[in-house]
């Protein structure tokens, strides 16, 4: 590997380590709080970390097999990026059905939640500018597409720190109620819209 693969492959490793102890964090959460935000953050997490495994183990094989052709690396880069853009619609069809299937009433505590998805946007964003660079210098697809999923987290992760802030805000209140809805429906339609982009780019590569 050259210096530039290192670097990417550092990249997904840190991300990808990064990421793993956020789904256990969420599912300890709903053991205190039960916003469907709250919940659909936990789908989507863990959906999310299935790929980052994906794209990092599909990263290391395709810059390690030197005696790989073009092509086949190209077949192998567009099906893991094809798994990630599916992965990124089917959190979010979970998400939109986890909404309107939860019901109202209390909360619960959703502080824990609330401290994730506000240190998941600064780490998001920061993932997201990396990404954004590599992809610049190498102009290697998977992590083209690690760039685009990073860049949707960091607006997800917004939204969702918007809503669940509504909530410990506005307790019981029918705004709080509303608008973690709404902030529910947000990130389910930005994830889709977000896989379905990835998902047709491929096809078309």
């Amino acid at each position: 590997m050259n210096n530039d693969n290192k670097s990417g492959l550092r990249t997904l490793l840190m991300s990808m380590l990064v990421s793993l102890p956020a789904p256990l964090l969420l599912g300890f959460g709903l053991r205190f709080g039960h916003s469907s935000t709250q919940i659909s953050d936990f789908v989507r997490r863990t959906s999310e970390l299935t790929a980052i495994i994906v794209a990092f183990i599909l990263y290391v094989y395709t810059n390690r097999r030197q005696d790989m052709d073009g092509e086949r690396k190209r077949q192998l880069e567009r099906r893991g990026n094809i798994f990630t853009g599916v992965i990124m619609c089917v959190s979010g069809v979970s998400m939109i059905l986890v909404t309107f299937l939860a019901g109202g009433g209390d909360k619960g505590n959703v502080i824990p939640a609330f401290a994730l998805a506000l240190l998941g946007a600064a780490a998001n964003i920061f993932f997201w500018r990396r990404y954004t660079g590599l992809f610049k210098k190498q102009g290697n697809a998977i992590i083209g597409v690690q760039a685009r999923l990073y860049g949707a987290k960091s607006v997800v992760d917004l939204c969702v720190t918007s809503a669940l802030a509504s909530v410990l805000l506005f307790p019981g209140t029918g705004f709080s109620h509303w608008f973690d809805v709404i902030g529910s429906l947000l990130v389910s339609l930005y994830m889709i819209r977000s896989g379905l982009k990835t998902i047709a780019e491929q096809k078309k590569a």
